[in-house]
């Protein structure tokens, strides 16, 4: 494991991967947020309601983990569900929360991603969950979702988005990515098949890479 950034460091890159998010179409405006664990243990977050061009280090809020701000700017309303997530599992030190498309329309319909290709299983952990519905800010909301990524990287909240975690903010946008790309896949396979059932990962594999996720997960994540 590499060795951990510094704030100031930490600061740029929650700011270059909340671009990335939105260059890469995974939200629209200024929904969604990003956030990062500090190496003193509390979280920069993306600022509520500011355009993701015009987000700078200097103006990303600065909080601890019951949700008082430290320094910087207001906190997205959001906040708690990163919260939840940071404070039940301490090898978590990244968050995103987004809306992409076709990850979105499962949650509208209220049905899991299914680990339909081996990578979600290796970075996801099995199927994407669809955690149950819960209004958008509350700490009800962050509750459940952080109780449904308890051996997940990524959970989809219903009539909402999604969100993902990892050891590191990059981590949880590259999981962000293979979640989107798998629900793009997923959608178009069961045009595809018509009723014929999905073609699926046989047990065997899926439970290796399983035991994959969690080895790393336990093991490897920073604590």
């Amino acid at each position: 494991m590499s060795e951990r950034p510094t704030l100031e460091e930490l600061r740029v890159r929650v700011v270059e991967v909340a671009q990335a998010m939105a260059a890469k179409g995974l939200v629209e405006g200024t929904a969604g947020n990003v956030s990062a664990r500090t190496p003193e243990g509390n979280v920069l977050l993306t600022p509520s309601s500011v355009a993701y061009a015009d987000i700078t280090p200097d103006g990303l809020a600065h909080v601890d983990l019951d949700g008082n701000v430290i320094d910087g700017a207001n906190p997205s309303t959001e906040r708690s569900m990163h919260l939840a997530c940071y404070r039940a599992y301490p090898e978590v030190g990244g968050v995103m929360h987004c809306h992409p498309t076709y990850a979105s329309m499962f949650a509208v319909a209220r049905r899991p991603i299914p680990a339909a290709i081996e990578e979600v299983v290796v970075y996801v952990g099995g199927d994407v969950p669809v955690c149950a519905y819960q209004t958008t800010g509350t700490d009800e909301l962050g509750d459940e979702v952080a109780r449904n990524v308890a051996d997940r990287s990524a959970a989809l909240m219903a009539n909402h988005g999604m969100l993902t975690v990892g050891p590191t903010v990059d981590e949880a946008f590259h999981v962000a990515a293979v979640v989107e790309k798998t629900a793009q896949i997923v959608w178009g396979a069961r045009l595809l098949a018509g009723d014929a059932p999905l073609g699926a990962v046989p047990d065997e594999v899926t439970a290796n890479f399983t035991n994959v996720y969690h080895y790393v997960r336990t093991e490897m994540w920073p604590r």
